[in-house]
C-alpha cells in the first residue's frame, strides 16, 4: 500500500515537484538539438525526482524523458501526477500545448515562480541592462521605445533590426535589442513561408492539418487570422522575440497598450511605464487625481496572488490598480476569489484587482463626476424650478400632481 503524506506536506511537495517538472519542460523546449540523448542536468534531475515520487505513492511513472514530454502534452495533469491536486483547474492543465509542442503559459508561470516571470529567465539580464542604460543616460523615452518595440514588433527582418540604429531612442539599446531576438527556426516555416498572426504580430505555428496556431494565450481563444506571409530568408532573415519575452512582455504589453488607447480616447492623460517602469500606466483625470495601473496577463490566479505587491509610489497616484484581461476571468471561474485568497498578509486591502473592461467603465464614470465638479458655474444649465399649474378640472384619482 502506498504511503500517504499529510495534506499540508503533500501540497508543498507537489508544488515543488511541479516547479521542477515545468522548468525541465521549458528547458527541453529550448534545446537546439532535440535528439541529443544527454539531457541537461535540470531535466534529468526533475525526471528522476518525479519517478521516485511515483514509486513512493504507487502511481505509474513515465518510462523516459520523451514519454514525460508526451504525457505533458496529451494528458491533463490530474491523469498522471503522483499527488492529489486540490485545484481542479490545475488538474485540467496540460503543461505542453498539444498543437504547437511548446510549454503552455501556465507551465512557464510554474517554472518562473516570481513576481516578474521574465525576471527569472535569461532575459532578466536584458531587461535590467535596458533599465540601467536608460537611467544612466536619463533617457526615459528610450526605455518606453524599447518596451513598445517588444510589444508591437515581435518579428523583425535582419534589415529592420539593423535599421534600428537610426532610431534616436533605440540606438542607445541596439545591442540589448539584438539579444532579445533569435533567428526563426524551421518550426515556423510552411511551404517556404512564415505566417504572422493578425492578433499579436507573432509567428504562427503551422499544424499537420494545414492550419495554424498562435502560441499566445490571448489569441488561442479566437479563430486564427493571418496578417501576412513572409519569406524566412528575405531581407537578412527573420528574427523572433524569445518566447519568455513574448509571453511575459508582448502578451501583457498588448493588454497595456490596448487599455492605453481606450483611456486616451476618453480624453485622459496617460503615461506609459512612468519613472522607468515603476508601474505600467499612470492615468491623470482633469481634477489632477491619478491612477497607477499594473497590468498582468497571468493564467494562474494563485501564483499571481502570491507574488503581488503594492505598486511603487513614485510617481504618486491616488488609486493603485492591478488589471487582468477580462478573458482570464471568463476562462477560469473564481479567478478573483482565488487571487485574493493567495495574497500575502499585509497586501490584502492595498490592491484592487479589476478587469480591463471594469477599468474603462470606472474611468468613464469617474471622468463624468470629475467634469461635473470642475465645470464652471456659468457653464451649468439653470436649475429646474417647479411650475404651478392652475387647475380647471378636478384632481385625478390617486393624488397625482402635474410636474
Amino acid at each position: 500500500m502506498a504511503a500517504v503524506d499529510p495534506p499540508d506536506v503533500a501540497g508543498a511537495e507537489s508544488e515543488r515537484l511541479l516547479r521542477l517538472v515545468a522548468t525541465a519542460l521549458v528547458r527541453l523546449s529550448r534545446l537546439r538539438t532535440p535528439g541529443d540523448p544527454v539531457y541537461p542536468d535540470v531535466v534529468q534531475a526533475a525526471y528522476n525526482h518525479l519517478v521516485l515520487v511515483c514509486l513512493r505513492t504507487g502511481r505509474p511513472a513515465p518510462g523516459s524523458v520523451p514519454q514525460l514530454a508526451r504525457w505533458a502534452a496529451a494528458r491533463p495533469l490530474a491523469d498522471w501526477w503522483p499527488y492529489l491536486l486540490k485545484d481542479q483547474h490545475i488538474g485540467d492543465l496540460r503543461l505542453v500545448d498539444a498543437d504547437t509542442g511548446v510549454p503552455a503559459q501556465e507551465c512557464l508561470e510554474w517554472a518562473v515562480f516570481a513576481p516578474d516571470p521574465a525576471a527569472e529567465q535569461i532575459e532578466n539580464a536584458l531587461l535590467k541592462e535596458a533599465l540601467t542604460l536608460c537611467r544612466a543616460a536619463k533617457a526615459p523615452d528610450s526605455y518606453t521605445a524599447f518596451r513598445r518595440l517588444l510589444i508591437e514588433r515581435p518579428v523583425l527582418t535582419g534589415v529592420e533590426l539593423a535599421l534600428l540604429s537610426a532610431d534616436l531612442d533605440l540606438s542607445l539599446l541596439l545591442d540589448t535589442v539584438k539579444r532579445c531576438y533569435e533567428p526563426v527556426t524551421a518550426a515556423y516555416v510552411s511551404q517556404g513561408r512564415c505566417t504572422l498572426c493578425a492578433g499579436c504580430g507573432c509567428l504562427l505555428v503551422p499544424l499537420r492539418d494545414g492550419g495554424y496556431a498562435c502560441t499566445l494565450d490571448r489569441c488561442r481563444r479566437k479563430p486564427v487570422v493571418v496578417r501576412e506571409r513572409l519569406e524566412p530568408g528575405a531581407d537578412g532573415g527573420l528574427y523572433l522575440l524569445t518566447r519568455p519575452l513574448r509571453v511575459f512582455i508582448t502578451g501583457p504589453g498588448l493588454a497595456e497598450t490596448g487599455l492605453e488607447r481606450r483611456l486616451v480616447r476618453l480624453g485622459l492623460d496617460v503615461a506609459m511605464w512612468p519613472n522607468f517602469d515603476a508601474y505600467d500606466l499612470r492615468v491623470v483625470f482633469p481634477d489632477g487625481r491619478a491612477w497607477g495601473i499594473d497590468v498582468k496577463d497571468r493564467a494562474n490566479p494563485a501564483l499571481l496572488g502570491r507574488t503581488t505587491t503594492a505598486l511603487r509610489g513614485e510617481p504618486p497616484y491616488d488609486r493603485g490598480l492591478l488589471v487582468v484581461p477580462f478573458y482570464r476571468f471568463k476562462e477560469r471561474d473564481g479567478y478573483r476569489e482565488v487571487f485574493h485568497h493567495h495574497l500575502p498578509e499585509g497586501v490584502e486591502g492595498h490592491v484592487s484587482l479589476l478587469t480591463d473592461e471594469e477599468v474603462v467603465r470606472q474611468a468613464k464614470s469617474t471622468l463624468a463626476r470629475t467634469v461635473r465638479r470642475t465645470e464652471p458655474e456659468t457653464a451649468r444649465p439653470a436649475p429646474r424650478t417647479a411650475r404651478i399649474v392652475q387647475r380647471t378640472t378636478p384632481k385625478p384619482q390617486g393624488g397625482q400632481l402635474d410636474a
